[in-house]
């Protein structure tokens, strides 16, 4: 009986953490083989945490956490880049956000432009974004520590991440990631 419930621990916890979807386009050589430079932009940001805290102080967390997560992906990019994993260029988010801002494109108003829109004002091949869905601020640290009792407590999930790379010329979305974000992995 102890190994019964010991092996539907296990799966639980094994199929929980490996939820994710990934979505390519059938198109995705043809659209990309001239692309050069990419731009990460601020991810739009939902979260829902407990305490009670204003709106306005909710919306200024959501923007760190969107800043956060461009940060995050720069660095991650630019590790896999000079491990020579990547044949393309990233541009610095200091210019990105830089030139949005001459642009008069905020974090509150950046998902009212176009992907193409913004491919030109930054002058790029195309776009990563995405969304963020947290009940968290993982730009404060989470445990990480690993409990059983988590899982089916309902502790253990931080909510939900997506990465879109989508082409700049057309618009189109290229590529899609989304994964349920968890203390048993964060990425």
């Amino acid at each position: 009986m102890k190994y019964f419930f010991f092996t539907l621990s296990y799966l639980i916890v094994f199929f929980a953490s490996a939820q994710k979807n990934i979505y390519e386009t059938s198109t995705f050589d043809d659209l990309t083989q001239d692309h050069q430079v990419l731009a990460i932009v601020p991810f739009i940001t939902h979260l829902d945490l407990e305490n009670k805290i204003t709106k306005k102080e909710l919306k200024l967390r959501e923007e760190k956490e969107g800043y956060a997560v461009q940060n995050a992906l720069e660095t991650y990019f630019s590790q896999r880049k000079k491990k020579k994993k990547f044949s393309i260029d990233f541009q610095n988010i200091k210019n990105t956000n830089a030139l949005l801002a001459k642009n008069n494109i905020r974090y509150d108003n950046i998902d009212v432009h176009t992907i193409k829109e913004l491919s030109e004002i930054l002058g790029v091949d195309g776009i990563i974004s995405g969304n963020l869905e947290l009940n968290v601020l993982l730009s404060d640290g989470v445990d990480t520590k690993f409990n059983f009792l988590d899982y089916f407590l309902g502790d253990a999930d931080y909510g939900r991440i997506g990465v879109k790379i989508s082409d700049g010329a057309t618009g189109k979305l290229l590529w899609k990631y989304e994964k349920e974000i968890n203390k048993r992995k964060i990425w």
